[in-house]
C-alpha cells in the first residue's frame, strides 16, 4: 500500500495531518523534479505549492491505477507544462536576487543529494535534454518504477525503456568528457 495514498484518503476524510504528511514526504523531490522543467528554483517551489493547493481545492480523485507518487508528480508536471506554455518568454531573475537564488538552490541540492559524486552527476544531468533528465531523475533519484515514470511523464512503458537507454548513454558520454568515471566499490 502506498503511504501517500492512505494519507490522501485521510485528508479527504477531513484529517489535515494527512495533507501535512504528503507535503513533508514529497515536497523536496517534487521541487527538484519541476525545476527540471522550468529551470528556476523559485518558480519550481511555486509550482510545487500550486500542486498541493490543487489537491486542497479541487481534491482530484486518485484511482489507484498508479502509485500515489507518480500520480502526484503527473499533476505537478501538468502544472509545470501549463506554466511553460503560458510563459514561453524567458524568465528573468533580478541580478540582486541571483546570489540568494544560487545559495538556496545549492542548499536544497546538497540536502537532497549528499555525496560529491551525486552532485557531479546532478550537474551532468542538467546538461541533458529535458526528457532524458526527467526520466533519469524519476527512475534513479525518486526510485520510480518504469511504469510509474511512464504515468508521470505520460509515455508508454516502451518509450520509457527507450528513453532510459538513450539517456544513460548520453549521460555517460557527458560524464566521460568531464573526466568522471564510475568506480565500483
Amino acid at each position: 500500500m502506498d503511504n501517500g495514498a492512505s494519507s490522501y484518503r485521510r485528508f479527504l476524510a477531513g484529517e489535515d495531518e494527512g495533507l501535512a504528511e504528503i507535503v513533508e514526504e514529497y515536497r523536496d523531490g517534487l521541487i527538484l523534479y519541476l525545476n527540471g522543467y522550468v529551470g528556476n528554483l523559485y518558480i519550481a517551489e511555486e509550482l510545487t505549492e500550486e500542486t498541493f493547493f490543487r489537491l486542497i481545492t479541487k481534491k482530484p480523485k486518485f484511482s489507484g491505477k498508479s502509485t500515489f507518487r507518480s500520480w502526484l508528480y503527473a499533476i505537478g508536471r501538468n502544472i509545470a507544462v501549463d506554466f511553460v506554455r503560458h510563459n514561453s518568454k524567458q524568465i528573468n531573475t533580478p541580478v540582486e536576487d541571483m546570489e540568494n537564488y544560487l545559495f538556496e538552490e545549492s542548499c536544497l541540492e546538497k540536502s537532497y543529494i549528499k555525496e560529491e559524486r551525486k552532485i557531479t552527476l546532478h550537474k551532468a544531468l542538467s546538461k541533458l535534454i529535458p526528457d532524458y533528465r526527467n526520466v533519469l531523475w524519476l527512475v534513479y533519484f525518486e526510485d520510480f518504477s518504469s511504469s510509474e515514470a511512464a504515468t508521470a511523464l505520460k509515455k508508454s512503458n516502451r518509450q520509457i525503456r527507450n528513453l532510459l537507454y538513450r539517456a544513460k548513454k548520453s549521460l555517460k558520454s557527458i560524464l566521460e568528457k568531464e573526466g568522471f568515471y564510475y568506480e565500483e566499490q
